[in-house]
């Protein structure tokens, strides 16, 4: 069984990708969605969160909204917006975003992988899932008979693999679509035999790839192909839709963090708690962590400059993120935050919406204290994955996001 291997996929009909191209199903709530969506018949919304078609109290968990969501992919489909490739063909798919006045510009592959290696671990995780997010994904594939979430992958360093999707992307995409947030996604159909057998066997020498973001969506994955497999011959269940990014072009934000309270210390007692392991340094402007190790912190009308005494930096790698650090040596220890995952005094705030909107928030009298850490780095990933560990929660925050709708996989 290959790692990657081409499929025909379920694209937007020429000239329809503005129409359906939509936000990711998981970055918008219902009410979101549903404000996106006004207007906007072929959005993928439609299918991706398609209780925005039924009463504003539905549970979107519920059995009729799995059912409004094959009833609008198959309205889409007869309607001749959404139409399936012929053949399997592997697709390239550039993400543009504005950034600081410069663009930063990623280059990728959409392809079906392999849950077998996903189950060996050669696709790689650093999360963990949760049930009922994985049954949500497992009822919405089984439903749809289709994965239209792609899980996105890293690949390591891999020359001959860039300029094979240089040469595939030489000539005009098929798909151009600037979306109202900047972000301009375009793709390239890549049918032809040569360059698809080529593609395949670069990655197929590929020791590993990485999931950057989509652990529920491979798992889910899993989970279907299991239940689907037959003895004898691979069906495409047995594979999940991926876009694959080499690893040095993809772009992680920092994750921050908002917490409601001191834990009963005063002002001036938390910051002398916390010295024993950061040096503190009030600053006159916004603390941008310029390195690993250095954090920003911001107490009502007042940033510090947080640095970590570089005697307490452990060599694990789950353990020296800035992410860990912060947990271990702080918000453990001094603000009696023990469990990320279910403490409802800490928040987190992904770093496209900018440290304005941590001053905003402890401003607001909503929460006491905020933290600005600098990003977690793709080689910081990888290492987690490769020793078989786990990143705390929020540790990443991915930018720019895939768009779902422009290539569906079809299972069924």
């Amino acid at each position: 069984m290959p790692l990657i291997r081409p499929f025909p996929g379920l694209r937007p009909a020429p000239g329809r990708a503005a129409e359906v191209a939509a936000p990711p199903y998981d970055v918008l709530s219902t009410g979101e969605a549903r404000l996106r969506a006004q207007g906007k018949p072929w959005s993928f919304l439609h299918i991706s969160k398609p209780e925005i078609d039924l009463p504003v109290d539905t549970n979107p968990y519920a059995p009729e909204v799995y059912a409004k969501a094959v009833e609008n992919l198959r309205r889409m489909v007869k309607e001749g917006v959404l139409r399936q490739d012929e053949r399997a063909c592997y697709y390239a798919y550039r993400l543009t975003m504005p950034i600081a006045g410069t663009l930063h510009i990623q280059t990728g592959l959409v392809a079906a992988a392999a849950v077998k290696d996903y189950d060996s671990n050669r696709i790689r995780k650093h999360e963990f899932t949760r049930p009922d997010k994985e049954d949500d994904r497992v009822r919405q594939i089984e439903a749809l008979g289709a994965q239209t979430g792609p899980v996105l992958l890293a690949y390591p360093r891999a020359p001959a693999v860039d300029a094979l999707l240089a040469r595939a992307t030489a000539e005009p995409p098929g798909d151009d679509v600037l979306r109202d947030d900047g972000i301009r996604h375009q793709l390239w159909v890549i049918a032809d035999a040569a360059l698809i057998e080529a593609i395949s066997a670069a990655f197929e020498t590929m020791p590993a790839l990485y999931i950057a973001d989509g652990h529920h969506r491979s798992a889910a994955a899993s989970r279907v192909a299991a239940h689907h497999h037959r003895p004898g011959g691979l069906q495409q269940s047995d594979y999940f839709l991926a876009v694959i990014f080499p690893h040095h072009e993809m772009r992680i934000l920092d994750y921050n963090r908002v917490v409601r309270d001191l834990n009963g210390l005063t002002r001036e007692g938390f910051l002398t708690r916390l010295r024993p392991a950061f040096t503190a340094a009030p600053e006159a402007a916004r603390v941008h962590p310029g390195r690993p190790g250095e954090l920003g912190m911001y107490l009502p009308g007042q940033w510090y400059r947080l640095e970590v005494d570089p005697a307490r930096l452990p060599e694990d790698p789950v353990k020296r993120l800035d992410v860990s650090l912060l947990a271990d040596l702080l918000l453990d220890p001094v603000l009696g935050i023990h469990d990320l995952r279910r403490d409802h005094r800490i928040d987190f705030v992904g770093g496209i919406r900018g440290l304005e909107e941590l001053e905003r928030r402890v401003d607001s009298g909503e929460m006491a204290v905020a933290f600005a850490l600098y990003p977690t780095r793709m080689e910081d990933l990888m290492a987690v994955a490769d020793a078989n560990e786990v990143m705390p929660p929020k540790s990443t925050w991915f930018e720019p996001k895939l768009a779902d709708g422009l290539v569906s996989h079809l299972i069924d």
